[in-house]
């Protein structure tokens, strides 16, 4: 009770300590209720359904969060236990609804790797995508992983010239004949498919740490969550007429990737329509490309690296091949990501129009 003229005994702010909490992983998150396994990797296993606590109504939980549990832990199946406190993060993944979004949503926590998932084709890859995916990666501290499926459809090399300054690891899949490749069902026949090299790859990758897959819908991110984990993860084809995926995810879920070693956890999102870099200061936007970033040793003091700065030290360092080949689109995509439109640079039209897609 709250103090009042009437002397009512006043309210303490004293809250329980849980000292008899137990430690749990958040695998899903739906409708205010919290999937958790407890005991991890032990003989006790078990998953557990929860209540977030009130004093933690304005606390974000998402997907690889450890928490502390109490109440009925028993996991059986009219068990509810009370979330009551979350542990403090090692990483955390964020993004905002656009450019100009300033509130930052959390995507996954605790996170040692980011899968960035593109198709070669159907649907086409955007290189926009992908350097969002790798600003908010290094923001965050996570190691990214490109992954590039349907490379039979059409040739990736062109796509990856853009990325091949960078120490990222790149795996490359193509679709797989029934004979050769991991199978799972989807609406198209073929964009589950995959070929079993490429599974083995990025297993060994991902072994022992806590990956998540982010992609846009139809890449195969739920059919790679497949080939890893065993599960069934609903998969669909990419429309013909919009060149888009369907959706067939509506949130983040953690799993467990079958026999690989103790820790190793898989993260599956839903299909990305859009990732704002909001929450991201411009100066570790221009981390994320090392290629550039020495260019502007040479920019006057508080230059903004934008298509308005005066005399710029990208401008010199790109028009004279120091960022290689790719350099002209890749500094347009920095100064698109930077909040300015660039210009399109000559001779690579099509893929510096991309860098505006989300």
């Amino acid at each position: 009770m709250r103090p009042n003229k009437k002397g009512t005994r006043p309210r303490t702010k004293d809250r329980p300590a849980y000292d008899d909490a137990v430690t749990g992983r958040i695998v899903t998150v739906d409708r205010g209720r919290y999937t958790a396994v407890v005991d991890e990797d032990g003989d006790g296993e078990r998953v557990v359904i929860a209540a977030r606590a009130r004093e933690l109504r304005r606390t974000p939980v998402v997907a690889g969060d450890l928490v502390a549990l109490v109440g009925d832990l028993s996991g059986g199946p009219d068990a509810l236990a009370r979330l009551v406190r979350v542990q403090e993060r090692r990483t955390l993944l964020r993004r905002s609804a656009d450019d100009t979004d300033p509130v930052e949503r959390a995507v996954v926590a605790n996170a040692d790797q980011l899968v960035i998932v593109v198709a070669a084709a159907n649907p086409e890859p955007r290189t926009g995508f992908i350097d969002r995916a790798l600003v908010a990666a290094y923001d965050a501290g996570i190691q990214p992983i490109l992954c590039v499926t349907k490379a039979d459809l059409k040739d990736p090399t062109e796509l990856l010239d853009n990325y091949r300054h960078l120490d990222l690891p790149v795996i490359i899949s193509r679709t797989a004949t029934d004979d050769e490749g991991v199978d799972s069902t989807s609406d198209d026949g073929l964009s589950a498919r995959l070929l079993g090299g490429a599974v083995n790859q990025l297993r060994s990758h991902l072994d022992g740490k806590v990956s998540v897959l982010l992609g846009h819908s139809g890449v195969g991110k739920s059919t790679m969550v497949n080939a890893l984990t065993g599960s069934n993860r609903a998969t669909g084809g990419v429309n013909a007429v919009t060149g888009r995926g369907r959706h067939t995810s509506s949130s983040a879920v953690a799993l467990k990737a079958g026999d690989s070693l103790p820790g190793t956890w898989i993260i599956d999102t839903p299909g990305i329509r859009s990732f704002g870099l909001a929450h991201v200061d411009p100066d570790r936007i221009l981390q994320a490309f090392p290629d550039l970033e020495p260019g502007t040793a040479d920019c006057a003091r508080g230059c903004r690296h934008d298509r308005l700065a005066v005399k710029c030290g990208l401008d010199p360092w790109v028009s004279e091949g120091r960022a290689g080949v790719s350099g002209p689109v890749r500094l347009a995509s920095l100064r698109r990501l930077l909040g300015s439109s660039a210009p399109e640079p000559k001779g690579n039209t099509q893929e510096a129009k991309e860098l505006g897609e989300q």
